[in-house]
């Protein structure tokens, strides 16, 4: 079973010896990312995005969902239970409706922990792009370098902002994770992630953009790049007027009762890492998950406008998205910033990296958040585990 961060002795002690500390070149590995996911403010300049006044209160019915089966990667029967202890799981948390069905924190997690959500933060820009779009201040059909002069000298000029939202422009990004030479890592080292490399000067996160260049044709199929979303980012704080971490609070965090802040990680220049730097709660996460689910809904109020949480799965096209992406999702797609996985009953997801999870069935009126701290970034059979974990509890719940 993993053991915890405590167990394992990383920054125990006063102080922690050197050898159990997390490093700019280690924090997110194993078995360091046993603490940084949940303490992230320790570790990274950061920006916040504040609460709401009056939280937004869930209900319970309270369920064991902890002997629900399904078939694991390897074939074999695993329950809910056996899931949670073997991957890495840090919080879960499942709503059915508006009623929390079951909720379990792991590794020292408790209810007021901000844990990193890697790439679920794509989803979350994706979200609060709809919202900037319904305003009219976001045209889908522009060319980003009409939003973003600075563009119009990189691969990314004549892409349109509906094109990087799906990530199907045509700018060479190598998204190779850890590897020295990587545009990833590069990205990584402007973000303040990883150290700098000896005889180099730090960019920013935007530096980085500007020198990518286009390599095929803008549109012609899915590619999964996580520099779009810091591009859309650029975007939306043009034409909103101000910076993402204020956007995401005054139009999203604050309307759907969220009860503590959340938080990005910042380059040198402050700008936030919006393709993975975010960091909030098990609660509001899901707050943000139940939100989407009723329809970028909150009771009575329209957060974010229902086409575009329907355009999520209505205007997915399966066609674009290819091997290696359609392994767990045979007829998936991806659409806005989200995993598409049943078009046809709404099911979609906000996933991460290490093992960051919200999982999305508007049919069922379920929304499941598990929040982990994986020992590697890609793991295949646990993200094949996690889905058919959720589907399970999906079923179970009826």
């Amino acid at each position: 079973m993993p053991k915890t961060a405590r167990e394992i002795g990383i920054m125990q002690g006063f102080p922690p010896p050197p050898e159990k500390r997390p490093s700019q070149d280690n924090w997110d590995l194993a078995p360091f990312n046993r603490w940084s996911f949940q303490n992230m403010r320790g570790l990274f300049p950061t920006v916040e995005v504040p609460p709401a006044k009056k939280p937004r209160q869930f209900g319970e019915n309270i369920l064991d969902l902890s002997n629900v089966e399904f078939d694991s990667f390897d074939g074999q029967r695993l329950t809910v239970d056996q899931w949670l202890r073997e991957s890495y799981t840090d919080g879960l948390l499942v709503l059915k409706g508006d009623k929390i069905a079951t909720e379990d924190y792991f590794n020292d997690m408790r209810p007021e922990t901000a844990h990193l959500g890697q790439s679920v933060s794509k989803s979350i820009i994706g979200a609060l792009a709809g919202v900037l779009h319904g305003e009219g201040l976001l045209d889908l059909s522009a060319p980003l370098k009409d939003i973003v002069p600075d563009l119009a000298e990189c691969g990314y000029s004549e892409c349109t902002v509906d094109q990087a939202l799906d990530m199907q422009s045509g700018v060479r990004f190598s998204e190779d994770y850890g590897l020295p030479e990587s545009d990833m890592t590069r990205v990584d080292i402007a973000s303040g992630w990883r150290p700098v490399r000896r005889g180099e000067i730090k960019p920013t996160i935007r530096d980085v953009i500007l020198t990518l260049p286009k390599e095929r044709p803008h549109g012609l199929s899915f590619s999964y790049r996580s520099i779009e979303t810091d591009v859309i980012a650029w975007v939306l704080e043009r034409v909103g007027g101000t910076d993402l971490a204020t956007l995401l609070s005054d139009r999203i965090w604050q309307k759907i009762g969220c009860e503590h802040a959340g938080f990005f990680t910042v380059d040198d220049a402050g700008t936030a890492l919006a393709d993975g730097g975010f960091n909030a709660t098990l609660r509001d996460y899901a707050r943000f998950g139940r939100m989407m689910a009723e329809g970028g809904r909150v009771g009575g109020h329209q957060v974010v406008p229902s086409e575009w949480v329907d355009g999520i799965c209505r205007g997915a096209d399966h066609s674009k998205f290819g091997d290696p992406y359609d392994l767990l999702s045979p007829c998936g797609a991806y659409r806005r910033f989200w995993w598409v996985h049943e078009a046809d009953k709404g099911v979609f997801m906000a996933r991460g990296v290490f093992g960051q999870l919200i999982f999305i069935d508007q049919e069922a009126d379920v929304v499941v958040v598990k929040m982990s701290s994986w020992p590697d970034y890609l793991i295949q059979s646990y993200s094949h585990d996690a889905v058919r974990a959720c589907e399970a509890i999906v079923r179970n719940l009826g």
